[in-house]
């Protein structure tokens, strides 16, 4: 949360004006998890200064035992007050190890990609549409037996059913000054998109990992759970986290329009767009960065008849069965990232493809509207990753995009997923006895 007149920049005058007894110190790892210490309001001069200590080696970044202590050094313009118990508040933190920043840590990153396009003259503007599910504690099934319904999307009865959880998430938000607009039944049975205005990059980013956590946390206080899993269930709709993108001046002018265009994008948004088009076979591997999103960009037709998922490098107009649909003037959409995308990370590795296609004035290729899932086989695109596995080699083939987004990180992640995959490689499952156990 923010004041009025602009970003609080002392947390303990914050803390005395709003009675917070406790600071949530946070900061995302390379998986997406969010850690944090919870910190005494009175102790929080010395942090904010200084920062809280953490082993970095115990969460998922690519550190040791050994190495020195971690400092989440808190920045108080992200600082966010919990609108289910008000008394705590949440602030992102930057990681600083031995002096400097961890190059590996994803807000680190973000920040850092951001910085090269402000070097430009540019600000970038996203928007996110995070989808999940409410289900049961176990995580056996959806929590609404009752929503059963073949096309369940906007159903208003499903949506009323879950109305106090989905309403008080929307008054934190609107608390917040988030600019919430709409909140949804979506696609799958048990599934729920929530709707925020656009913002600059780092803004939206902290505003998705602290809706995540948000989330789930008031789905726990009524007694259920909320999943991003990307496919939590076999033959529902997964997941997705949709990214609006803009690219605007210093005069607040978007770079991105152009009203003479077909579909209103300038010559800038098409050289960003062929950026992204350009490296997205190894984009998936950080817009879709477990073993189960494959299940989601690969997917069997669902019961509701459409994945609403990409599997093909292709984009279109305002056609949702591509990768990257452009909905309006000045913006366009990508459809490749799923609810495990991390929040910072996902978008620096976009942004930093794009502008890789901005300087190389990258060409997207012609745009596709056909039905990609009636009549793909017409299209003339890329097919993507159809396994994780695949989708780091593609990121480990792609020299340029780890450039972009920094040596250390891409190193680090490839590392710590490679070591994922081999873990889940030696993992037997039901399905192998099934189909090779009478051979």
């Amino acid at each position: 949360m923010t004041d009025a007149d602009g970003p609080t920049t002392d947390l303990a005058a914050y803390a005395a004006d709003r009675q917070i007894k406790y600071f949530m110190i946070s900061y995302t790892d390379l998986f997406g998890g969010q850690r944090a210490k919870l910190v005494p309001a009175a102790a929080i001069g010395g942090m904010q200064a200084e920062g809280a200590g953490f082993a970095g080696f115990a969460s998922w970044l690519d550190m040791t035992p050994a190495d020195a202590d971690m400092l989440a050094v808190p920045d108080p313009s992200s600082v966010f007050q919990l609108a289910w118990k008000p008394e705590v508040a949440w602030v992102a933190a930057n990681p600083v190890m031995n002096g400097a920043e961890v190059a590996q840590a994803p807000r680190n990153v973000l920040r850092a990609v951001l910085a090269k396009a402000a070097a430009k003259g540019l600000t970038v503007k996203t928007g996110i549409e995070a989808e999940f599910f409410l289900i049961t504690p176990d995580g056996e099934a959806i929590s609404d037996s009752a929503d059963i319904a073949a096309k369940p999307c906007y159903d208003a009865q499903a949506l009323m059913r879950r109305y106090d959880v989905i309403a008080e998430i929307c008054d934190g938000m609107l608390g917040l000054g988030w600019e919430p607009y709409q909140n949804d039944h979506e696609d799958a049975n048990g599934q729920f998109e929530m709707n925020w205005a656009f913002a600059d990059t780092l803004v939206t980013a902290d505003r998705h990992s602290f809706f995540k956590f948000m989330v789930k946390s008031i789905a726990e206080k009524h007694g259920l759970r909320a999943t991003f899993m990307p496919k939590p269930f076999p033959g529902l709709t997964g997941n997705g986290c949709h990214m609006h993108l803009s690219i605007w001046d210093g005069a607040g002018r978007n770079l991105f329009e152009d009203p003479a265009d077909e579909v209103g994008l300038s010559a800038d948004a098409r050289h960003f767009l062929g950026g992204i088009m350009r490296h997205a076979k190894a984009l998936a591997a950080i817009t879709n960065p477990t073993v189960n999103s494959y299940k989601r960009i690969n997917a069997p037709v669902t019961l509701s008849g459409a994945t609403w998922s990409p599997n093909t490098v292709t984009w279109s107009g305002n056609n949702r069965t591509h990768m990257v649909r452009v909905p309006g003037p000045g913006r366009f959409e990508l459809r490749l990232a799923d609810g495990a995308a991390n929040p910072y990370l996902f978008q620096a590795a976009a942004i930093a493809a794009g502008l890789a296609g901005l300087e190389a004035k990258a060409d997207p290729g012609p745009r596709s509207d056909v039905n990609m899932y009636a009549e793909g086989h017409l299209a003339d695109g890329v097919k993507l990753p159809l396994n994780l596995l695949d989708a780091l080699r593609a990121f480990e083939a792609d020299g340029a995009l780890q450039a972009a987004l920094g040596g250390e990180v891409s190193a680090a992640f490839l590392k710590l997923k490679h070591q994922e995959w081999n873990d889940y490689s030696r993992h037997f499952t039901q399905w192998e006895r099934a189909n090779t156990l009478d051979i």
